[in-house]
């Protein structure tokens, strides 16, 4: 699969999410209960539903999604570049709606696959989840009700699941695999851990922006090391 894949018909995408509000205090309180309820199996004396909120942002009931960062591979004389555009505002469902019209888009215009790491298990229904949440349509790479496993796989790739071989167990990092692949690491500033903080207490979207895109060439240029490919470096990326 990996020696015939056409990396340019590949758009790689990555996104940020946070919780819903600041705090636990700030929930009415219907989600403050239904906080403790998802959470109850990991609540004790020294974890209390306030202390486990900061991990809201991981689930799409709880956090909403404040950036998603796609990107895509061209080539310019014999040389591959990396094209990022980067989707972001207070307004989720506005967000929601410019990434998924821009979507349809891409599949015009031949990225026929969106690629992820552990998409399968976050991004992409992730997406999803919060496109359905606000009243929007889901878009049509996106709509895989139904379809076979091979199907999803097809069109839905991670970088994660292709690192597995199979193995349901494994799970490995995206900062791991740029170091066992000598790629430069866009953890070189927050990891996703921080992105709430420094949204809600440091205002600072435009870091957490700048981290994304980071994100999603380092998912590019592991795909590129599985094929056994040279990487893109960072000052070949270029910012829409």
């Amino acid at each position: 699969m990996l020696k015939n894949l056409n990396p340019e018909e590949i758009l790689f995408i990555d996104i940020e999410t946070i919780p819903q509000v600041a705090s636990f205090d700030e929930l009415e309180n219907n989600w403050q209960k239904l906080w403790e309820q998802k959470m109850s199996y990991q609540l004790s004396e020294k974890a209390t539903p306030s202390d486990l909120y900061e991990r809201a942002g991981i689930y799409a009931e709880f956090g909403r999604i404040i950036c998603i960062s796609a990107g895509y591979i061209y080539q310019k004389q014999g040389e591959y570049k990396f094209r990022v555009k980067s989707f972001h505002d207070e307004n989720e469902k506005k967000l929601l709606q410019e990434f998924n019209n821009s979507l349809d888009q891409f599949t015009r215009l031949g990225k026929k696959r969106l690629c992820a790491h552990n998409g399968q298990e976050f991004d992409f229904p992730y997406i999803a989840r919060r496109t359905l949440t606000n009243g929007l349509k889901l878009p049509k790479i996106l709509d895989v009700a139904g379809a076979k496993p091979w199907e999803v796989k097809e069109q839905l790739m991670d970088t994660l699941q292709l690192w597995k071989f199979g193995d349901y167990k494994h799970y490995t990092s995206l900062s791991l695999l740029c170091a066992v692949f000598n790629i430069p690491t866009p953890k070189d500033d927050i990891d996703g851990s921080q992105v709430a903080k420094v949204y809600y207490e440091e205002n600072n979207l435009d870091r957490i922006i700048t981290y994304c895109e980071k994100d999603t060439l380092a998912v590019a240029n592991l795909l590129l090391r599985y094929q056994g490919r040279r990487i893109i470096p960072i000052e070949n990326m270029e910012v829409a």
